[in-house]
């Protein structure tokens, strides 16, 4: 089954933004790039901080979380269920050395997805804590967004997360999984409490033993700031030191039908 495992980050200085998470988030550093870029992993994702510069010729350049990759069992098979479905997408050569994919598609409002038939050069480990277990995606389209996960890459729609609003006239948010990561995809334009307006990746969640705890211990070189009381899957807003968004949550997410990620048992 196809997994997310790739995080790409546009970082102004990705030396300490690196120190950072491997400081307070335990994240290892499996290797730097002679442009100065820095990959970690948290036990399960491939995170790289590409160094912030114009030769990356990325289609959209500003600072931030950027795309995310997903691992997959046969890249040919996926472009080519890709190209079924998307007939005039773009697929992209990837330099398939530690920092990127081997194959870059797109989603329908051009978002880079990269893919690896090696996951990333991450090997497969028993899951920990702190760990990634969340993405939200802002769309134009939500649907459009679902859709591509679901038909390229055989995700399901989750509904937990949302069950009780799904009805609600105007409502347009959406949630897919992988069975280890949950992906919200969140309308752009939306008026929900706590709704953060950014194109692309709006922020990452991850899984942390105490949320409240995690969250004293890193306020300083980390924001803090509380989830509003309808977002109930997490419990503590951070930005860290570049202003990347992040979710803490003890919660933990849905990531399958029936099936959540959680610190524990």
């Amino acid at each position: 089954m196809a997994r997310i495992g790739y995080l790409a980050v546009l970082s102004e200085d990705p030396e300490s933004l690196a120190g950072f998470y491997a400081r307070y988030f335990g994240f290892e550093e499996l290797g730097r790039t002679k442009d100065g870029d820095v990959t970690l992993t948290d036990g399960g994702f491939n995170i790289t901080l590409f160094r912030h510069r114009p030769d990356l010729g990325e289609p959209r350049m500003e600072p931030g979380l950027h795309h995310l990759g997903i691992a997959v069992d046969d890249i040919e098979h996926t472009v080519a269920r890709y190209l079924e479905h998307y007939p005039r997408g773009t697929v992209i050569a990837e330099s398939g050395e530690l920092s990127r994919g081997e194959v870059r598609i797109h989603d329908p409002e051009c978002n880079p997805v990269s893919l690896s038939a090696r996951n990333f050069g991450i090997k497969p480990g028993a899951p920990r804590v702190p760990r990634i277990a969340h993405i939200a995606l802002n769309a134009l389209d939500p649907e459009a967004v679902e859709d591509f996960y679901m038909k390229v890459f055989g995700f399901p729609e989750l509904w937990a997360a949302h069950a009780a609003r799904r009805e609600e006239p105007g409502y347009r948010n959406r949630h897919v999984g992988d069975g280890h990561t949950n992906v919200a995809i969140q309308a752009f334009y939306n008026d929900s409490e706590g709704h953060e307006g950014r194109m692309g990746i709006a922020h990452m969640g991850v899984i942390v033993a105490d949320s409240q705890a995690f969250a004293a211990s890193i306020e300083g070189p980390a924001t803090i700031a509380k989830r509003p009381a309808s977002r109930t899957q997490s419990e503590v807003r951070m930005r860290d030191p570049e202003g990347n968004g992040c979710d803490l949550s003890q919660r933990g997410w849905e990531v399958e039908i029936g099936k959540w990620a959680r610190a524990a048992p």
